[in-house]
């Protein structure tokens, strides 16, 4: 492992996300997230999906819209989901905005009281396998909290699902609590996650040219609205832990 790849390797288990400069072309990012997983196929079954603003989604939270994306981690559904996700900016934003958010799930963890604790851990939810127009999986059934049989966690969150039932809801959703997830409890859950979010998240405008990478079991991650319909990245999904 050389010098650089060893120190974004650290910087991904210390922080739990790293940006790797200088990569020009769908091959160079390739070779540079080789050393910390296999790429796999994401909801169309493709390596590389790009993330830009197309019509069709100006009243939804959603990657190809260019509003607001709400606290969540990648694929909820999926059973496990990506370790790390990766972006990599083509084109970035000229308004100023277009911002990759991150926090750290786990220090929002260690803050809940231990009736909430319990509830993280303990109660099951429907994450549903497929998102907006995609494939997916058949979904899984489980905890906020997942420890797995080696001894590690696996954090799933969505804002959405918890507050609108949906991954990708309409800009103006306004559900009936009872036929949410965890309910009431549930929308308490993610407007805590959305407050300790807004205080500590870390916010990337990441360069073109750069490729954003972090742990998708373990950081919350969001992006803020932006105005230029030119941005561009592509988003990879990677398996495999370091």
């Amino acid at each position: 492992m050389t010098i650089a790849v060893h120190q974004h390797a650290q910087e991904l288990l210390d922080q739990g996300y790293t940006l790797i400069e200088g990569i020009t072309s769908d091959e160079e990012a390739a070779e540079a997230l080789r050393p910390f997983g296999e790429l796999i196929p994401q909801y169309d079954g493709e390596l590389r999906y790009q993330v830009k603003a197309a019509p069709g989604f100006e009243d939804r939270r959603y990657s190809k819209s260019t509003n607001t994306i709400l606290v969540h981690t990648e694929a909820p559904g999926w059973s496990p989901p990506p370790q790390y996700l990766a972006l990599h900016c083509r084109v970035q934003a000229t308004c100023g905005s277009g911002h990759t958010e991150l926090a750290d799930a786990r220090a929002f963890l260690s803050g809940l009281d231990e009736a909430d604790t319990m509830a993280v851990r303990e109660r099951q939810i429907d994450w549903v396998g497929h998102n907006t127009a995609g494939t997916g999986t058949e979904g899984v059934r489980s905890p906020v909290v997942e420890s797995t049989t080696d001894g590690r966690e696996i954090i799933r969150f969505s804002y959405n699902l918890l507050t609108a039932g949906h991954y990708d809801p309409p800009v103006d959703a306004v559900p009936d609590p009872a036929r949410l997830p965890l309910g009431r409890l549930g929308l308490e859950l993610a407007e805590r996650a959305a407050e300790f979010f807004r205080e500590y998240k870390v916010s990337v405008l990441i360069p073109e040219n750069a490729v954003l990478v972090w742990d998708n079991q373990r950081m919350l991650h969001a992006r803020s609205e932006y105005r230029d319909a030119r941005r561009h990245l592509t988003r990879y999904w990677l398996a495999q832990q370091i």
